[in-house]
């Protein structure tokens, strides 16, 4: 099976964030894909911690995504041909507490990104993570769409609009040199081997295997929830394009679950809780937290027509991957990413996605 048709294979690839929960599972991936890797994060943000426990193979290089002379440095010595940059500040609540370092990390560490991209002759494509809250949020039932204006409540969204702005004009302006730079913007992702702060799976298993009931401080917010391998699919299907040098691709791009299957989080809780019987919770709302949206869905049409792209697993076999691989991992230290990923890929060929062919 070739998958992408093979376009990684040997293929140097450069992940800003590679120790975090979606920069392992994309390494992971890759490294599966046969790609050549180096990673460049501050450190391993989490105990336990999904990097740790994959041990993939690539050199990861420490540093501040705000040290430019480093990261050019990690670029020129590299010599990437794509760049996938998740490094960020990525918890809403802790942008109240530090603006300033929610601002610095999420906008000066891309411009950083992509003034290290645009002086290394061997980058092809770059690819920026940013997030579903980087739109300007109404509070609109209908799902924002890739045209909709950039905003955010909060320091996180709004600098997260702010990442997406640099992006844009970083694209518009130095797009000539022949570079191909996306963006791309995915809902609430899960799976196991996530133990990020502020984060609903998280809290729930922590609390699980400390013997404890969660309380759920927004029950009723609802939030495009997806398996992790699902926008990074789509992530890798638009740098399969952006290496054919297909510009019409450089663009903003959603990533997230049909109309319709978004859910809220208590109703999550619930079903995590159905596979995994020491999950307890109650619902306790907090009025007095932080403003966080309590509604948000993205309308990924676009990366369905265009790119091909389409999701693998429904919500509810979502939710039991996830279950069951926090119960064998605290029940045998089993950590089944990489089955779990050689499942997807055979359900994904079934389905004759394109990817696949």
């Amino acid at each position: 099976m070739k998958l992408f048709q093979e376009v990684y294979r040997g293929r140097r690839v450069l992940i800003t964030g590679n120790s975090g929960f979606k920069g392992s599972n994309l390494a992971l991936m890759l490294t599966e894909l046969g790609a050549e890797l180096r990673g460049y994060s501050l450190s391993v943000p989490t105990e336990p911690a999904l990097f740790k426990l994959l041990k993939l193979p690539g050199e990861t290089v420490w540093g501040n995504i705000l040290e430019l002379p480093k990261l050019e440095r990690t670029f020129a010595d590299f010599l990437p041909e794509i760049v996938f940059h998740l490094a960020a500040q990525p918890v809403v609540r802790r942008s109240y507490r530090e603006p300033r370092e929610t601002f610095a990390v999420n906008v000066m560490g891309t411009v950083n990104v992509l003034e290290a991209a645009r002086k290394t002759p061997s980058v092809r494509a770059v690819v920026v993570v940013t997030s579903d809250k980087c739109y300007e949020n109404t509070g609109s039932r209908r799902g924002y769409v890739e045209s909709d204006p950039m905003g955010g409540f909060d320091p996180y969204s709004a600098s997260k609009g702010c990442a997406e702005l640099v992006t844009a004009s970083y694209r518009r302006s130095f797009g000539r040199s022949g570079k191909r730079i996306a963006s791309v913007r995915a809902g609430n992702v899960i799976g196991g081997g996530d133990w990020a702060e502020d984060r609903l799976i998280p809290d729930l298993v922590r609390a699980a295997a400390a013997g404890l009931v969660e309380e759920l401080r927004a029950p009723e917010a609802v939030r495009p929830w997806q398996h992790v391998f699902e926008p990074l699919t789509g992530y890798l299907q638009l740098g399969q394009r952006l290496l054919a040098d297909e510009e019409a691709f450089a663009d903003g791009w959603n990533f997230g679950p049909p109309e319709g299957e978004a859910c809220t989080v208590q109703e999550v809780a619930g079903q995590l809780a159905r596979e995994w019987s020491r999950i307890r919770f109650r619902p306790n709302p907090r009025p007095e937290e932080p403003h966080e949206a309590a509604l948000l869905v993205l309308n990924s049409e676009k990366a369905r027509r265009e790119l091909g792209w389409r999701e693998v697993w429904s919500p509810a076999e979502c939710f039991r991957r996830t279950a069951r691989w926090y119960r064998d991992f605290y029940s045998s230290g089993r950590v089944n990413s990489r089955e779990d990923f050689a499942d997807y890929v055979r359900d994904a060929a079934a389905k004759e996605l394109p990817w696949t062919r």
